[in-house]
């Protein structure tokens, strides 16, 4: 077994681990990033979105209304203020860089003004990516985390597994940055590599997983779930049913740009109403120009945007539950911190609002390496914690089925059947295996504590629609935080 050491650990390379790890860089400390994937890895370079930043101190409280609106409540209203106050100085910082942002910046869905920041059309996160990357100098380790290393309740490190064989890194203080699950489902525009493992492997150490009902749907997915932004609706593309009718409602011109929940659930039963929806892109000026990879994706199922409306539909698209941390990455387990969609800060409560997922990313993983930084420690002895492993096969046929029981609209009866179905699964602790049995163990995991939260939270409030509890618990007003579910480890059943 090769070893290594770090002063930090960063477990995945999308924007909030590599922008963590050139902080922790800036300051003179030894950093060791870890990709499962080839490089540009993760679903930053998906996001066809781009950036979503107060534009000039005027917009901060307007940017912080937005934010709480799409959060139905749930929104920590503390942690969003602070997030949006630091925002400007990390894009006057990545301007410094030499990103090209474009000079003007676009409205989408739930924001009220146009202030999200993008670069070259709808490939802001690809570009972003490389050009964090290139001022990188940290060395880039290809492979998989088996399970994390403890001494006491402290995290030290990690079990690597990757194309040389198994690695042993101890680490000052470990960051996961490792994504969501949107594997979870068997329709969604994440990538291959997206399955809930640094939420498993944070679970395993003994931190919490809260919210994790709340699943946000892109409304306009292609039927291989290649994405077509929202910045489209943004720039003049409409929604039509089977019909060619606009169904969005008629009083409102900006309708398609109500929250990403909002449009997800009208799409979805425009489909079942009338048998399809449709996205026109051919009021947009210019589009193979301003959205060449919408274009691109769509051509490769042969279908031509600029002659027909595509067809679309829901799918899974960003979690917002995750590790509970604070608003500094801080998962309340020493030498253990998260960033990106791997967590739960608060900051997006019940429904993500568009383009700030890419800036939370930005801002916590700069905080969290920093105060990662402050409280390194590197005692002598540590033990691999166990990870979770699951039958591959068993695990891809609950995908099949996840989109009908935990998809865009829910219902108590799908929802039991589901769970007894995950839970007759068999989920093992195991010291190490191989990454389908691992990524299966976490996807399992959180199918079960996804069918769960699911069921309890019998309202409906932001992207979880209960069919049989249509309504809010209670009013909603700018005092109320609505209760949230949160699942400690208590060993596997």
């Amino acid at each position: 077994m090769e070893r290594r050491s770090a002063d930090l650990l960063v477990l995945g390379a999308g924007v909030a681990g590599v922008y963590a790890a050139l902080a922790a860089e800036e300051r003179g400390a030894r950093v060791l990033l870890v990709s499962k994937d080839p490089f540009p890895a993760g679903s930053t370079p998906w996001a066809q979105g781009g950036v979503a930043f107060p534009v000039g101190e005027e917009d901060l409280e307007a940017h912080l209304r937005d934010t709480l609106v799409a959060g139905r409540g749930l929104v920590e209203e503390g942690v969003a203020r602070s997030i949006l106050e630091e925002a400007p100085r990390h894009l006057e910082r990545l301007r410094a860089f030499g990103l090209p942002f474009h000079p003007e910046p676009t409205r989408e869905g739930g924001h009220s003004r146009a202030r999200v920041f993008h670069l070259g059309g709808d490939r802001s996160g690809l570009l972003l990516l490389e050009g964090l990357l290139k001022r990188l100098s940290a060395p880039v380790v290809p492979a998989q985390a088996l399970s994390l290393l403890a001494s006491g309740n402290r995290v030290t490190g990690a079990l690597l597994w990757g194309p040389e064989g198994l690695w042993e890194v101890r680490a000052g203080a470990v960051l996961l940055a490792t994504g969501g699950f949107g594997r979870l489902f068997s329709v969604t525009t994440n990538p291959q590599g997206a399955t809930g493992d640094g939420m498993a492997l944070a679970w395993r150490a003994g931190a919490g997983l809260r919210d994790l009902e709340f699943v946000q749907f892109h409304p306009t997915a292609l039927p291989n779930g290649a994405l077509v932004s929202e910045a489209c609706r943004g720039e003049g593309a409409i929604l039509l049913n089977a019909h060619g009718e606009r169904f969005m409602p008629r009083y409102d011109p900006l309708a398609e740009l109500a929250p990403r929940d909002v449009v997800a659930r009208a799409v979805f039963r425009e489909r079942e109403r009338t048998g399809g929806v449709y996205l026109d892109l051919r009021p947009i000026p210019r589009l193979e120009e301003r959205f060449p990879t919408v274009v691109a994706q769509a051509r490769t199922l042969g279908l031509d945007p600029l002659r027909a409306p595509l067809p679309v539909a829901p799918a899974a698209h960003y979690a917002m539950g995750g590790v509970r941390t604070d608003a500094f990455g801080h998962t309340g387990i020493p030498g253990l911190f998260a960033a990106g969609e791997v967590a739960s800060t608060g900051f997006h409560g019940a429904n993500r609002l568009a383009s700030n997922s890419l800036l939370e990313g930005l801002v916590v993983g700069w905080r969290a390496a920093l105060r990662a930084l402050e409280d390194l420690a590197f005692p002598p002895k540590a033990t691999p914690l166990p990870a979770l492993a699951a039958p591959p096969e068993a695990v891809a046929a609950l995908r099949e089925e996840a989109g009908e029981a935990l998809g865009v609209v829910r219902r108590k009866e799908a929802l039991l059947a589901f769970l007894r179905q995950a839970e007759a699964v068999p989920l093992e602790e195991v010291e190490r295996a191989g990454r389908e049995r691992l990524e299966a163990g976490s996807l399992l995991l959180l199918m079960r504590l996804l069918a769960r939260a699911a069921l309890a939270r019998e309202e409906s409030r932001g992207a979880h629609f209960r069919e049989d509890f249509p309504l809010e618990d209670r009013p909603r007003h700018s005092l109320f935080q609505g209760w949230r579910l949160a699942f400690l480890p208590v060993g596997v059943e």
